[in-house]
């Protein structure tokens, strides 16, 4: 059975579903669906209905690409008032020989959590940070070791039950079930994360459309995290106000004329635009630039001190993404505020080379890596229905384009 797995992000701009294959360790994107949100604000569901319509047509034109009803995904959520918790467990192993395996990790890592949860919080995640065989010496990882006792200590992250209880419900009554839920800004680790970052902590600052996800992350593991009620649309605004023009066309501007810094704005160059007023107005792509440049820099400001306020220790990098970092020349606004620590995220795989889907993409490689951990398969993807995906069972034969990628993919 091929590892394919199916992965959702439910943005206040936004929702995003992909379904990807990981192969070789790579992610290859078999299919994409990406439509305006509807009925949530900050991140959070105030409108299940309109959600829910939302959904529904997400779904289809991904179910449409690959002719299977999605069934089974997991799912990115807002680190809305999470409160992290350090924990210890520990399981026995009596089997004949005593070979520790993936499914006593599984039991001491429920052991860790039990009677942890409070009344009000939904568990997001399980992060362990260290084993122990029989309480001899950490190991990194205990498979294949032999002993009677497995303990490891692990970081667990929760949130408000009304935080994922109302996306459960929608998704429950559209029949689509939820293996594994994770915090976007954990995803967006394990999209950009090399090996040296598994034992050194950093942060992690993801810059969307309403808010920014502020996060730190230490040996791999999401320790701290916080919201800040700022993002794209407060550039927009910067702008609107400027020229008196409406969103769409401040967005616009800001997206395909504007720059980021002012270093190699033109002083020259001019977009014509309509404002509010019905008059017709030059913006000057310097001038445009200068407001951008001045609010991504008191945004970099505001998560540079969130960051201090989160942790003590010295970070070694700040991995910046999000769908407001795809303006043109924002890495060197990256340098000037982070210097050498800051990395601009850069998604590499084809189809969605945008850093709004970091989330969305690093989610899958993060439940990939968790369960290969414990050795189990991680496909949300019924063999039957890998089948159909594959051997493409059409009445006619796929010429596309789209139909021949499957086939370098599958047939290799």
């Amino acid at each position: 059975m091929k590892q394919i797995i199916s992965s959702l992000d439910i943005g206040t701009s936004t929702i995003k579903l992909i379904v990807g294959e990981i192969y070789k360790n790579k992610l290859n994107v078999l299919a994409c669906s990406e439509i305006k949100s509807r009925g949530i604000k900050n991140g959070l569901i105030i409108d299940p209905e309109l959600v829910y319509q939302k959904l529904t047509e997400v779904f289809k034109r991904c179910e449409e690409i690959l002719e299977i009803k999605i069934k089974d995904i997991v799912l990115c959520v807002p680190s809305y008032y999470a409160d992290f918790e350090l924990v210890e467990g520990y399981t026995t192993i009596d089997r004949e020989g005593g070979v520790i395996n993936g499914s006593d990790i599984v039991r001491a890592l429920q052991a860790s959590i039990y009677n942890k949860i409070p009344p009000n919080k939904e568990l997001i995640s399980i992060m362990p940070i260290e084993y122990k065989v029989n309480d001899d010496e950490i190991v990194k990882d205990p498979k294949g070791l032999v002993g009677s006792k497995l303990s490891i200590k692990s970081v667990i992250s929760v949130a408000p039950k009304k935080n994922v209880y109302t996306i459960f419900s929608i998704l429950d009554s559209m029949e689509i079930r939820v293996s594994d839920i994770c915090f976007n800004s954990l995803a967006d680790y394990h999209e950009f994360k090399t090996d040296d970052m598994d034992d050194k902590q950093g942060a992690i600052i993801n810059i969307g459309d309403e808010k920014t996800e502020v996060s730190i992350i230490n040996n791999g593991v999401l320790i701290a995290t916080q919201v800040l009620e700022m993002g794209g649309k407060d550039i927009d605004k910067e702008i609107m106000y400027a020229y008196n023009i409406d969103r769409k066309t401040a967005r616009k501007l800001k997206e395909t004329f504007a720059l980021a810094h002012t270093d190699n704005a033109s002083t020259t160059e001019l977009e014509e635009v309509v404002d509010k007023s019905g008059v017709k107005v030059k913006i000057n792509q310097y001038e445009i630039t200068e407001i951008i440049y001045n609010k991504l820099k008191s945004i970099f400001e505001i998560s540079k001190k969130q960051i201090n306020l989160l942790t003590k220790k010295e970070n070694s990098y700040i991995i910046v993404t999000g769908g407001t970092t795809e303006i043109k020349d924002i890495f060197k606004n990256v340098d000037e505020s982070f210097g050498k620590i800051g990395i601009l995220g850069n998604i590499k795989e084809l189809g969605v080379r945008n850093n709004k889907y970091s989330s969305v993409l690093g989610i899958i490689k993060y439940y990939y890596r968790k369960l290969s951990f414990r050795n189990k398969n991680a496909s949300t993807i019924t063999d039957e229905d890998q089948q159909i995906i594959f051997n493409g069972k059409k009445k006619n034969k796929d010429n596309t384009l789209l139909g021949k990628v499957f086939s370098y993919f599958f047939d290799n």
